[in-house]
């Protein structure tokens, strides 16, 4: 049988990918004082991004239990008997969500079950574009170690950047302090972060105001992918969607690009960024 792709929340998979590659998502939580909400279920990302600028305290998130974990697979085994599990999560140097999945399969009460795990070293689309490119590939009827071995090319391959409209997240959450949060916003400085090979967010450099900020995010994509050829490309977006059509016209300037993904970043990553956040990812095209 065909395996079955298992992700969580983060990965910020578009609905439409989510329902037509039957891709099966684990929320995270997100609590505005003692209410917890599930991330994408009981609050979509426009609703949380209004909530967000309103809320006195920044809301927290909490992975999900590994007993939600359980079920999720055991649904998918009563479902689907039989079939492989590949389950796909974010980045274990951001979140505890992949040992709740580990610790979830062990609990299982079908020791036969076969599922395979992997911790994507990445957060948002930046490992949602390996959750759909795995559920394309399950579909085909690829194996769970071809599967594998393919999310593990695209964790060498892809390339990625966020962009951070303000500080004030940053630094509310402990990212930052807030001397240089009010400095940078004085400044008009606008970080420019990654994501390492680890998994784990960095700061590249800094740039005064988002115009520069954005030409130096393309000379870095240029000189990581500039033989790449054709290019795949997703830009994950907050509060203004209009901000994604202006970063692919300003990559289409400079590289061939192929398939285009918008992404709508979540209540859990949008937690940590704020609303005016870009998120940029580019890997060479499969096509």
């Amino acid at each position: 049988m065909n395996p079955i792709i298992v992700t969580d929340s983060t990965s910020d998979i578009p609905e439409e990918l989510i329902e037509r590659l039957g891709i099966v998502v684990v929320p995270l939580k997100v609590m505005f004082g003692d209410t917890a909400l599930l991330d994408g279920v009981d609050i979509k990302a426009s609703e949380f991004y209004q909530r967000l600028v309103a809320a006195d305290k920044l809301p927290t998130t909490s992975q999900p239990s590994p007993i939600e974990f359980t079920e999720a697979y055991q649904r998918v085994l009563e479902q689907h008997p039989g079939a492989p599990i590949v389950s796909i999560h974010i980045s274990t140097g951001m979140s505890g969500t992949f040992q709740s999945a580990t610790l979830g399969k062990s609990m299982l009460e079908n020791e036969d079950a076969d599922i395979t795990l992997i911790d994507s070293r990445s957060a948002s689309y930046g490992f949602g574009l390996m959750v759909v490119r795995a559920a394309e590939m399950a579909q085909s009827g690829a194996s769970p170690q071809d599967i594998q071995a393919e999310v593990e090319r695209l964790q060498s391959a892809r390339s990625l950047y966020f962009l951070v409209d303000t500080l004030e997240y940053l630094q509310k959450g402990g990212r930052i302090g807030r001397a240089a949060a009010v400095l940078g916003t004085l400044l008009n400085i606008k970080p420019i972060l990654s994501i390492d090979k680890e998994g784990v967010i960095y700061a590249v450099e800094k740039a005064r105001g988002r115009k520069k900020a954005l030409a130096r995010v393309v000379e870095l994509f240029k000189q990581e992918l500039g033989s790449a050829g054709k290019v795949d490309v997703a830009i994950g977006h907050t509060v203004k969607p209009e901000s994604a059509d202006e970063i692919l016209e300003l990559l289409r300037q400079h590289f061939e690009v192929g398939d285009v993904v918008y992404s709508h970043i979540g209540s859990v990553v949008g937690t940590h960024v704020g609303p005016g956040c870009n998120a940029i990812y580019i890997w060479p095209s499969v096509k």
